[in-house]
């Protein structure tokens, strides 16, 4: 019998048969360093208020101008942000005249979503 860590009860599994199945194949190591850039672009907040904010636009861009006064930072700190998240593919730039406008490159998130989380993608664990 399992002996309760902190006076919890452990329930006893012992019954319960494990069926195994393939764990999958791992991911290309290229792919994995694609991947990784990506996640950690998204994975600041402001970033995923850039994404947010982008997302929400009615044009389904914005420009930099927008986004500075939206985050009420200096816009070396937005471009900065941005250029992060163009750099690992997550956004498309478009220069019109001074400003630069971005929108989101839903294929590259469709991408990863689908990379990342296969099963959330519709593949069966087993």
């Amino acid at each position: 019998m399992a002996i309760p860590l902190a006076g919890a009860p452990i329930e006893d599994a012992s019954k319960d048969v494990c069926a195994p199945c393939s764990p999958g194949t791992l991911i290309d190591r290229d792919e994995v360093e694609t991947l990784t850039a990506q996640l950690k672009a998204m994975a600041d907040q402001t970033r995923l208020q850039i994404i947010h904010l982008i997302d929400q636009s009615p044009a389904g861009e914005l420009c930099v101008c927008d986004l500075t006064e939206s985050l009420d930072l200096a816009q070396p700190t937005v471009s900065r942000h941005l250029k992060i998240l163009a750099t690992a593919g997550l956004l498309r730039r478009e220069q019109r005249g001074t400003w630069a406008w971005f929108s989101i490159r839903r294929e590259a998130l469709q991408e990863l979503r689908g990379r990342a989380f296969p099963r959330a993608a519709g593949s069966s664990p087993c």
